[in-house]
């Protein structure tokens, strides 16, 4: 294990130790998870360009013009050609749930337009 010398302002560190306190565990546990947590986040979490965000929007509404006027036939061959892909393991059901409703919610705004 590495071994690092931190200089920090005394209201960070107090701030630090009463939140490892209420966790009960020690100042240096507290740290160490605080980065690990941060470090995992800078590999999970990717900003996306508004343009790629507004390309993807634009290509998603093309395909589903398309396929309101595509056969059944037609539309589980696009739906077949997607990447299936499971939810991240730390997501909970219910996140899942609502994400799914806010997609739904989506595409009947769609449907409406």
């Amino acid at each position: 294990m590495s071994r690092l010398t931190l200089r920090l302002p005394e209201t960070l560190h107090q701030q630090l130790a009463q939140l490892a306190e209420g966790e009960g565990v020690s100042l240096n546990q507290y740290i160490v998870y605080a980065l690990a947590r941060q470090a995992a986040l800078a590999h999970v979490i990717q900003v996306v360009p508004q343009a790629e965000v507004e390309q993807q929007q634009q290509a998603f509404h093309s395909l589903i013009k398309q396929l309101g006027q595509a056969s059944s036939a037609e539309i589980a061959a696009v739906l077949a050609t997607r990447e299936k892909t499971e939810p991240e393991p730390d997501l909970s059901a219910d996140v899942v749930a609502r994400l799914k409703e806010q997609i739904q919610a989506g595409m009947n705004q769609l449907d409406r337009s």
